[in-house]
């Protein structure tokens, strides 16, 4: 074992130095600029979209007899004019009709607190209704509920009812919404530093094979060294160059803080420490799997083409792969989440997300530890395949092998 671990460390020194020290490394790290841009398109426009199709809550705090005839009333009018023209409308307890009064919450901690999600409470009675929402969210919907209240006040809304209003800094609903595009955009941002580092490992090896070095190396020292070493070794380059363009990011978000509000960036619930910590961590878990697998794609092709005909379906994979994960997003908890946080290969991307919206961590030591253990078993698959096919020279491959140990003397001459 220390012979593997001395023999990588070499391996991987030689091959971070020869990269890092290179014109190439200079292009390399100017390589994301494009994959940045369309990210920041997509995440615009998938924001726009959930935006567009979201249906809010709003919650109904009133009398049963009230609470019953607005239920009845949007039933009706939402199969007029479509479901998508009202707020959703919901019971979230009963008033008292007497005092007028409702032992428990007030509309304010039902507005904040998280397991209800709603963007609005409306509470009092039909006669005097009052409104508890978020400024941005009175003004989108207080027009459609004082058409509601109308309706079920009088049979008809041919003028709006006055409502008091009650103004709230923010509202669970809105703090929800703005952890799952927290999550969203760290599954974006894992995803394209993925794709964009995991190729270097396959075409670093074919180049290898090619001129035959890798032979030269396999026949030198054990295999398992020249794996792991690549592996590892791109694996820091990699996060040399995620750590350059982080702080070049962060250097250009300094530039735009002082015109920016504080929560223009939705806190995650883990917090900023916590979560950036996550984040290296899965990243380096997913680069190491799709690295292992990239490398056992490489030990059977012979010829950049047939690489990319191997890499091709795993590519393809890989996009279905963030793309689910991507949907379990605004699924947290339920069974396809919870699917999408065991299987390995979406495990990071849903761990991320879930990191975004919940503050539990024994989670995430679980999850690290299945994937570690998935990675290790990834990285025996690989040295296997690696062995079988990189060494293999025709039907005398493994005599070939001793004639090159022999050669480098590694293993004593017979006598």
């Amino acid at each position: 074992m220390k012979e593997i671990i001395r023999a990588a460390i070499v391996i991987g020194r030689r091959d971070l130095t020869a990269i890092i020290f290179s014109k190439a490394f200079i292009l390399f790290l100017l390589g994301p600029l494009f994959p940045v841009i369309v990210g920041v398109a997509a995440g615009a426009l998938g924001g726009q979209i959930k935006q567009d199709s979201d249906k809010p809550t709003v919650g109904i705090l009133m009398s049963e007899q009230d609470t019953m005839r607005l239920l009845a009333v949007r039933s009706q009018l939402a199969e007029q004019v479509g479901q998508g023209w009202y707020p959703e409308l919901r019971s979230i307890g009963k008033q008292d009709e007497k005092s007028g009064t409702q032992p428990g919450k007030s509309p304010r901690e039902y507005l904040t607190d998280k397991k209800n999600s709603l963007v609005a409470v409306v509470s009092g009675s039909l006669e005097n209704p009052k409104i508890t929402a978020t400024q941005s969210e009175a003004d989108r919907n207080d027009d459609e509920i004082a058409m509601l209240i109308g309706y079920a006040k009088s049979g008809q809304s041919t003028q709006l009812p006055k409502v008091d209003m009650e103004i709230v800094t923010k509202s669970a609903s809105g703090a929800k919404k703005g952890q799952q595009v927290t999550g969203q955009l760290a599954q974006v941002i894992m995803y394209f530093l993925t794709v964009l580092l995991t190729g270097m490992v396959l075409s670093n090896l074919v180049e290898e094979k090619s001129n035959k070095i890798i032979e030269i190396l396999a026949a030198s020292i054990p295999i398992e060294a020249v794996f792991v070493g690549k592996l590892f070794a791109m694996l820091i380059m990699s996060l040399i160059g995620i750590t350059i363009w982080t702080g070049t990011g962060i250097s250009g978000f300094a530039l735009l803080a002082s015109s920016l509000p504080l929560d223009a960036i939705p806190a995650p619930a883990v917090g900023w420490p916590v979560f950036l910590i996550l984040g290296v961590v899965y990243f380096t878990m997913t680069y190491l799997m799709l690295g292992a697998l990239f490398l056992g794609i490489g030990a059977m092709a012979a010829t950049v083409r047939e690489v990319q005909t191997l890499s091709m379906p795993v590519t393809m994979v890989q996009l279905i792969i963030f793309f689910f994960s991507a949907y379990t997003v605004t699924q947290l908890d339920q069974p396809i989440e919870q699917f999408a946080a065991i299987f390995p290969f979406s495990s990071p991307f849903a761990m991320i997300a879930r990191a975004a919206q919940m503050p539990t961590l024994w989670h995430h030591a679980v999850a690290v530890i299945g994937q570690a253990f998935f990675t290790v078993l990834l990285l025996r698959i690989g040295v296997h395949l690696f062995k079988r096919n990189v060494m293999k020279s025709g039907a005398g491959g493994a005599k070939n092998t001793a004639k090159k140990r022999k050669l480098f003397g590694l293993i004593p001459l017979p006598r």
